[in-house]
Protein backbone atom coordinates (compact mmCIF):
# COMPACT_ATOMS: atom_id res chain seq x y z
CA UNK A 1 0.00 0.00 0.00
CA UNK A 2 1.45 3.08 -0.65
CA UNK A 3 1.48 6.34 1.11
CA UNK A 4 -1.44 8.53 0.33
CA UNK A 5 -0.16 11.85 -0.67
CA UNK A 6 -3.61 13.21 -1.08
CA UNK A 7 -5.39 15.44 1.66
CA UNK A 8 -8.55 13.38 0.92
CA UNK A 9 -8.38 10.00 -0.06
CA UNK A 10 -11.90 9.40 -2.23
CA UNK A 11 -13.07 6.90 -0.11
CA UNK A 12 -12.12 8.68 3.12
CA UNK A 13 -9.86 7.62 5.68
CA UNK A 14 -10.17 3.77 7.10
CA UNK A 15 -8.53 2.03 9.84
CA UNK A 16 -6.99 -1.10 10.16
CA UNK A 17 -9.47 -3.15 8.93
CA UNK A 18 -10.87 -0.86 5.31
CA UNK A 19 -13.61 0.51 7.34
CA UNK A 20 -14.41 4.03 8.12
CA UNK A 21 -12.03 5.54 10.86
CA UNK A 22 -13.74 6.32 14.25
CA UNK A 23 -12.90 9.08 15.85
CA UNK A 24 -9.80 8.15 18.43
CA UNK A 25 -10.53 11.46 20.66
CA UNK A 26 -11.91 14.67 21.12
CA UNK A 27 -10.72 15.03 25.01
CA UNK A 28 -8.20 15.97 24.66
CA UNK A 29 -8.50 16.63 21.24
CA UNK A 30 -6.28 14.72 19.21
CA UNK A 31 -4.50 13.74 15.70
CA UNK A 32 -2.16 15.56 13.85
CA UNK A 33 -5.16 18.11 12.47
CA UNK A 34 -6.56 18.35 15.96
CA UNK A 35 -9.39 17.11 14.73
CA UNK A 36 -9.66 13.89 16.85
CA UNK A 37 -9.24 11.57 14.35
CA UNK A 38 -5.76 9.65 13.56
CA UNK A 39 -6.26 9.91 9.81
CA UNK A 40 -2.79 10.27 8.03
CA UNK A 41 -1.62 12.18 4.57
CA UNK A 42 1.46 13.71 2.95
CA UNK A 43 1.06 16.56 5.27
CA UNK A 44 2.09 14.36 8.18
CA UNK A 45 5.70 12.81 7.63
CA UNK A 46 5.36 11.96 11.46
CA UNK A 47 2.09 9.31 10.69
CA UNK A 48 0.21 10.14 13.82
CA UNK A 49 -2.02 7.35 13.22
CA UNK A 50 -2.08 4.78 15.84
CA UNK A 51 -5.10 6.05 18.13
CA UNK A 52 -3.92 4.57 21.77
CA UNK A 53 -4.77 4.63 25.23
CA UNK A 54 -1.60 5.96 27.19
CA UNK A 55 -0.33 4.48 30.01
CA UNK A 56 2.26 5.63 32.89
CA UNK A 57 4.82 3.41 31.57
CA UNK A 58 4.80 4.61 27.88
CA UNK A 59 4.32 8.17 29.06
CA UNK A 60 7.98 7.37 31.07
CA UNK A 61 9.27 5.59 27.98
CA UNK A 62 8.72 8.39 25.70
CA UNK A 63 10.13 11.12 28.04
CA UNK A 64 13.25 8.64 27.92
CA UNK A 65 12.88 8.79 24.05
CA UNK A 66 12.95 12.98 24.01
CA UNK A 67 9.34 13.82 23.70
CA UNK A 68 7.88 14.62 26.60
CA UNK A 69 3.87 13.59 26.06
CA UNK A 70 2.64 14.85 29.71
CA UNK A 71 3.88 18.21 29.91
CA UNK A 72 1.45 20.82 28.82
CA UNK A 73 2.70 22.74 25.49
CA UNK A 74 -0.21 25.65 24.55
CA UNK A 75 1.54 26.91 21.92
CA UNK A 76 1.66 23.82 19.90
CA UNK A 77 -2.60 22.98 21.31
CA UNK A 78 -1.03 20.49 23.66
CA UNK A 79 -2.45 19.83 27.01
CA UNK A 80 -0.18 17.25 28.25
CA UNK A 81 -1.55 13.64 28.80
CA UNK A 82 -2.29 11.55 31.46
CA UNK A 83 -2.51 7.70 31.70
CA UNK A 84 -5.67 6.77 30.18
CA UNK A 85 -6.14 9.51 27.90
CA UNK A 86 -6.48 8.02 23.60
CA UNK A 87 -4.10 9.99 21.44
CA UNK A 88 -3.03 9.47 18.04
CA UNK A 89 0.51 8.15 17.91
CA UNK A 90 3.03 7.79 15.97
CA UNK A 91 3.55 4.73 14.16
CA UNK A 92 6.80 4.01 14.13
CA UNK A 93 7.19 5.33 18.23
CA UNK A 94 4.55 2.30 18.76
CA UNK A 95 6.71 -0.20 16.96
CA UNK A 96 9.37 1.18 19.06
CA UNK A 97 7.79 1.19 22.09
CA UNK A 98 6.83 -2.51 21.77
CA UNK A 99 9.96 -3.38 21.22
CA UNK A 100 11.16 -1.79 24.36
CA UNK A 101 7.88 -3.92 25.83
CA UNK A 102 5.63 -0.97 26.67
CA UNK A 103 3.59 -0.60 23.93
CA UNK A 104 0.24 0.89 24.99
CA UNK A 105 -3.22 -0.35 23.89
CA UNK A 106 -4.60 0.68 20.75
CA UNK A 107 -8.13 1.21 19.70
CA UNK A 108 -8.37 -0.24 16.31
CA UNK A 109 -11.24 1.24 15.43
CA UNK A 110 -9.85 4.63 15.12
CA UNK A 111 -6.24 3.30 13.96
CA UNK A 112 -5.76 4.69 10.15
CA UNK A 113 -4.74 1.65 7.75
CA UNK A 114 -1.86 4.06 6.80
CA UNK A 115 -0.45 2.08 10.43
CA UNK A 116 0.33 -1.29 8.34
CA UNK A 117 2.84 0.29 6.63
CA UNK A 118 5.08 0.36 9.82
CA UNK A 119 3.20 -1.87 12.13
CA UNK A 120 2.24 -5.32 12.02
CA UNK A 121 -1.65 -6.34 12.18
CA UNK A 122 -1.34 -8.81 14.65
CA UNK A 123 1.06 -6.78 16.56
CA UNK A 124 -1.67 -3.96 17.03
CA UNK A 125 -4.38 -6.67 17.83
CA UNK A 126 -2.90 -8.45 20.73
CA UNK A 127 -2.71 -4.45 21.78
CA UNK A 128 -6.44 -4.06 21.14
CA UNK A 129 -8.60 -2.40 23.55
CA UNK A 130 -11.39 -2.71 21.44
CA UNK A 131 -11.40 -6.68 19.91
CA UNK A 132 -11.75 -9.91 22.25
Amino acid sequence: MAFDSSPERPEGPRNVFGEPLADCSHQPKTGFFRDGCCRGDARDPGRHVVCVRVTDAFLTYSASRGNDLSTPRPEFRFPGLKPGDQWCLCAARWREALQAGCAPRVVLAATDRLALQTCQLADLKKHAVDIS
